[in-house]
Formats: structure tokens, C-alpha cells, sequence
């Protein structure tokens, strides 16, 4: 229904570095260095359900985001997400944004 568009610099976040250069990565690197991050933090202490808290932590911001890019509009938001409505709403409700 809907053309999809890749853009590979949709997703590059600029940044400053200490010699106030700006510096262009993509998101995949920020979220690699806070992995990064995590595990050195933990040391010797077991890790449980990592793969929800990544998740929870992308997942709220992006639908955060997209309903106010959607105004709010729900059929909308999933067509964007590829997703059933249905299960768009069972994430919203997830993070109490319904």
C-alpha cells in the first residue's frame, strides 16, 4: 500500500566531540557503546530479560514519537510500524500511553 524508502542517513545521530568537531554515527553505535555500557557495570552480577529492557527502552520513545508524528492516529502509526493495529494498542497500553 505504502512505498517503503530507505534512507541510510535516517538514522545517523550528530554529535560534538571534545575539539567541537560534529561527528555522524549511526544509531546502531550509540545503542552498541550503552550496551557497552551495561555489561561493564554489571561485573560478575547475572543478567535477566535483557532483551525486554532493550526493547522497553527503544520501544516507548519510538511509539512516544510516531503517535505524535500520527497525531495521534492509531491505524496510521501501525501502517508505518508494519504492524496490526490491534497489537499497536497492546503496546500503548504496555506503556500506559492509550
Amino acid at each position: 500500500m505504502f512505498e517503503q524508502h530507505v534512507n541510510s542517513d535516517i538514522l545517523i545521530i550528530p554529535t560534538i566531540n571534545s575539539q567541537n568537531q560534529v561527528i555522524k554515527k549511526p544509531l546502531r553505535d550509540f545503542i552498541k557503546q550503552a550496551m557497552k555500557n551495561y555489561f561493564s557495570q554489571l561485573k560478575t552480577e547475572d543478567v535477566n530479560d535483557l532483551y525486554e529492557l532493550v526493547l522497553s527502552e527503544t520501544e516507548q520513545p519510538l511509539l512516544d514519537i510516531l503517535m505524535q508524528h500520527t497525531r495521534g492516529n492509531q491505524t496510521r502509526a501501525a501502517q508505518i510500524m508494519g504492524i496490526n493495529r490491534g497489537t499497536l494498542r497492546k503496546k500503548l497500553k504496555k506503556y500506559g500511553m492509550n
